[in-house]
């Protein structure tokens, strides 16, 4: 194993948002110097003998809660037990309410070069029915304040389909969008789990459901207006403009090796998917006496393996090539799978190229109508 890429879970946040089924825990900030340390221990006793790190992924939860000094002595870690690329793209997901200035520019003069602010939306009503802890004016100036900071590489989420938003309301918002000149923007439909105060509040009537319609508009809105400023979709939520894709979560979608480290991570090493406890109590007990914490592990079939190949290219707008499929699995993509593939040529959701299939339009709004024919 030369490539590698590492996400580090941090899962403390100041409030759990209200459609959030991620996990994290909200007031337990008082834990992340033990965090920090039980971190550490896991880089190091999940060493990878000759791995290059070209991609580090702080995710959560909230990553801007820690402090610049411990984002530091993660990174020395990782550049000591592993090889940190010169050229590594090292990312930190950061929620708007919680960084300022100075912070922004010490963690851009440590290292980390590409920052993914949580916006979500650009509507104060929006982002209060949606639990964020910030408000649209904090947003902007969190942006303004990322590229006085140094950081070329900014990437802006956003949610579409929140109930009771017009078209109109998303048009005049893209158009913000595109003006407030990040490198990338991901675009993600507002999906209700049932253990979520928004699930629970749609449940009692106190507010719509998310409509499939209206969030199918707005995503076809997303798809004229990015295209228009300049912003390539290179897979189904994420637009870019050029060379600014993140290459981070290309490695999860080309399935190139990636180890996750904290509470809750997921790995894919050698054919094996690994997943870390999601107890932070138990994942902190065990890493302070220097024991790595409880995990799962799925040896995944060929069958399986297939099946991931190419439902996660299918997310990718280049699509799958049937040589790669070839060469890994040693099967002919058309013949094997000939009668899914005609099927979904016929429905408008899938289309043959020379040398590869890949989603239409259509078939990006349908994603898992197309997928679901290709599982194990």
């Amino acid at each position: 194993m030369n490539k590698l890429s590492i996400y580090i879970h941090v899962p403390f946040c100041r409030r759990r948002c209200a459609y959030c089924s991620f996990i994290s825990y909200a007031g337990r900030e008082a834990d992340i110097p033990a965090y920090a340390r039980a971190l550490i221990e896991e880089t190091k006793l999940r060493r990878i003998e000759g791995a290059e790190v070209k991609t580090v992924y702080f995710g959560g939860g909230t990553p801007s809660l820690l402090p610049v000094e411990i984002l530091s002595l993660i990174l020395l870690t990782i550049d000591e037990y592993y090889k940190l690329d010169d050229r590594a793209e090292i990312t930190l997901e950061a929620n708007p309410g919680t960084v300022l200035l100075e912070y922004l520019k010490a963690i851009r003069s440590m290292g980390i070069n590409r920052l993914s602010l949580g916006v979500q939306s650009l509507d104060d009503a929006e982002l209060q029915l949606l639990g964020r802890i910030h408000m649209a004016t904090e947003a902007r100036r969190s942006i303004r304040q990322a590229k006085e900071a140094g950081f070329t590489n900014l990437s802006l989420d956003f949610i579409y389909g929140i109930p009771e938003r017009s078209l109109e309301t998303w048009r005049s918002m893209l158009g913000e969008i595109v003006t407030l000149g990040a490198q990338h923007i991901s675009l993600y439909s507002l999906t209700l789990e049932e253990d979520t105060p928004m699930h629970s509040r749609v449940k009692l009537g106190e507010i719509p459901a998310p409509d499939p319609d209206s969030a199918a508009s707005e995503y076809e809105l997303a798809e004229d207006t990015l295209k228009s400023a300049g912003y390539n979709q290179y897979e189904i939520s994420n637009w870019a403009k050029p060379s600014f894709e993140s290459r981070h979560n290309l490695a999860y979608w080309r399935q190139t090796a990636y180890l996750g480290l904290g509470v809750a991570a997921h790995s894919f090493l050698d054919g094996k998917r690994i997943a870390n406890t999601s107890d932070l109590d138990e994942y902190l007990s065990a890493l302070s006496e220097g024991k790595l914490a409880p995990q799962t592990v799925e040896v995944i079939g060929k069958a399986t393996a297939l099946s991931e190949a190419i439902i996660l290219g299918l997310r990718l707008n280049e699509g799958v090539s049937a040589d790669d499929i070839e060469a890994h699995f040693g099967i002919d993509l058309h013949e094997r799978f000939a009668n899914e593939i005609a099927e979904l040529v016929s429905l408008g959701l899938l289309e043959c190229l020379e040398d590869r299939i890949r989603l239409t339009p259509r078939g990006r709004l349908l994603g898992n109508e197309v997928f679901m024919r290709f599982l194990a």
